[in-house]
C-alpha cells in the first residue's frame, strides 16, 4: 500500500471522530447471517443514542429473520477510507413494544415513523462490543478502539 501522507491518530482521537460520525451519519451497512442460509448485508438508516445503534426494518425482512435466529451482527459506516466497523448483538423490539424515546428519536432524525406504516416493523438495537476505526494504511495498527464494550484509552 502507498502511504498517502495521513497523520496517524491516537486512540482518543479515533474515538472522538467515531462518536462524531455515529451521531451525524444516517446509513450503516448491516451484516447478518442465518445458520442455514448464510450471510446477508443491507444498508439501513440508523440512529446513535450515545450508547447503541438503533435501526428499523420490516418485521418479515431477511435482516429481521436473521437477527432473531443469530443476534450477532457487524455494522459498517459507508466509507472505505475512513473505516468504522462495529460488532455486537442485536436486541429486537416489535414496533408496538419499542421504547418510546428511541422511536421518537428515530422519527425525529429521519422524519419517518415506522409505527404508523402498514404492516409490522422491527426495531433493532445493537450495543457495540467491539469497534475498529482507521483511515488508510498508517492507521491499520491500533485500529481497535473498543474491546468487550469498553472504549480504549
Amino acid at each position: 500500500m502507498e502511504n498517502t501522507g495521513i497523520v496517524r491518530r491516537q486512540v482518543v482521537e479515533r474515538r472522538r471522530d467515531t462518536l462524531e460520525r455515529l451521531a451525524a451519519e444516517r446509513d450503516v451497512w448491516v451484516s447478518t447471517a442465518h445458520p442455514d442460509h448464510g450471510p446477508h448485508q443491507v444498508p439501513l438508516w440508523f440512529l446513535w443514542d450515545g450508547r447503541a445503534v438503533w435501526m428499523c426494518t420490516g418485521a418479515t425482512s431477511v435482516t429481521a429473520r436473521n437477527v432473531r435466529k443469530e443476534p450477532r451482527v457487524h455494522l459498517g459506516l459507508p466509507d472505505t477510507f475512513d473505516v468504522v466497523l462495529l460488532q455486537g448483538e442485536a436486541e429486537c423490539f416489535p414496533d408496538t413494544e419499542v421504547p418510546g424515546e428511541a422511536a421518537e428519536a428515530f422519527t425525529g432524525k429521519f422524519g419517518w415513523d415506522p409505527r404508523t406504516e402498514e404492516g409490522p416493523f422491527l426495531y433493532i438495537r445493537v450495543v457495540p462490543k467491539t469497534v475498529r476505526a482507521w483511515r488508510g494504511e498508517p492507521e491499520l495498527r491500533g485500529r481497535l478502539i473498543m474491546r468487550d464494550g469498553t472504549w480504549l484509552e
